[in-house]
């Protein structure tokens, strides 16, 4: 297990985060357009989204449906500036450099491969 993980696994464990699950619609668009298509639309989601210094709305601009990227990143804490302090460390106040992009990029992608994983569709 490596660094991350180890967070997304401790992550997990709060009572909060452990409620999401990659299912119904959000499962189909990883079924329908793949995990290659999904890791790009998290890549422009962050950049719109959470990269900026100050993100417009940040703390209320993740909706909680629509997209597994969207489910992930509140599984994951990777849905405001505020969470990634806390649980991340990457400090607020500052453009994401593409260091860190790839940072929550890869921890939302590792959460949704792992529920897609874990959690088979009901037959």
């Amino acid at each position: 297990m490596d660094e991350l993980d180890a967070r997304l696994h401790r992550i997990g464990q709060h009572p909060f985060r452990a409620r999401f699950r990659l299912r119904g619609r959000d499962r189909a668009v990883v079924d329908l357009r793949g995990i290659t298509t999904v890791r790009r639309h998290a890549e422009e989601l962050i950049g719109r989204r959470l990269a900026p210094a100050e993100p417009r709305n940040d703390g209320r601009q993740t909706p909680y449906r629509g997209h597994p990227v969207f489910v992930a990143q509140h599984a994951t804490a990777t849905c405001c500036r505020t969470c990634l302090a806390r649980w991340h460390d990457i400090p607020a106040g500052h453009e994401l450099d593409d260091a860190e992009r790839g940072y929550v990029v890869e921890a939302i992608c590792r959460w949704i491969t792992n529920q897609y994983a874990s959690h088979p569709p009901p037959q």
